[in-house]
């Protein structure tokens, strides 16, 4: 289905299904090392690393990475045990940081994501904001695609 419909499709944290899929894969600090997923997967696959403040930043630049992952921007509901709040100021410091495509994760929502565009990500990870009800579900997308796709004011 991604695949007719042009969209990337990426896995979170199995590299071992990434690779049987033929999907992108992303990676948390404590799952398997970029390094080693890059080995799996090899060099045409997208492979992404979350980071949560300016020390992970820094030493993802040396790991075999597409894009990094930043946050989480805002308070989240969907994770156990989150990291501390980054905020919309030092996602704008911290972007300085590093030329690589950067996802701001974390609490974003349709009223909030403009401002962390603003703030220098590239694109957003959205969980919360899509959970809603199948029936809902194409008109929800529909508007994040219409609130994406507008130039940052």
């Amino acid at each position: 289905m991604c695949a007719e419909s042009g969209t990337q499709f990426v896995i979170n944290d199995r590299a071992d299904i990434a690779l049987l899929l033929t999907s992108a894969l992303h990676v948390g600090q404590e799952d398997l090392p970029p390094a080693d997923a890059r080995r799996i997967l090899g060099d045409d696959r997208l492979v992404g690393l979350s980071t949560h403040n300016e020390t992970e930043l820094v030493a993802a630049a040396m790991e075999p990475v597409d894009y990094l992952a930043l946050g989480p921007i805002f308070a989240t509901g969907s994770k156990l045990n989150p990291d501390p709040v980054v905020g919309l100021e030092e996602l704008r410091r911290l972007r300085l940081l590093t030329p690589r495509p950067l996802v701001a994760i974390g609490g974003i929502n349709r009223a909030n994501a403009t401002a962390v565009l603003a703030a220098g990500a590239d694109s957003v990870a959205v969980i919360g904001d899509l959970n809603v009800s199948l029936s809902e579900l194409r008109q929800r997308v529909e508007e994040w695609i219409r609130l994406t796709a507008s130039p940052l004011t």
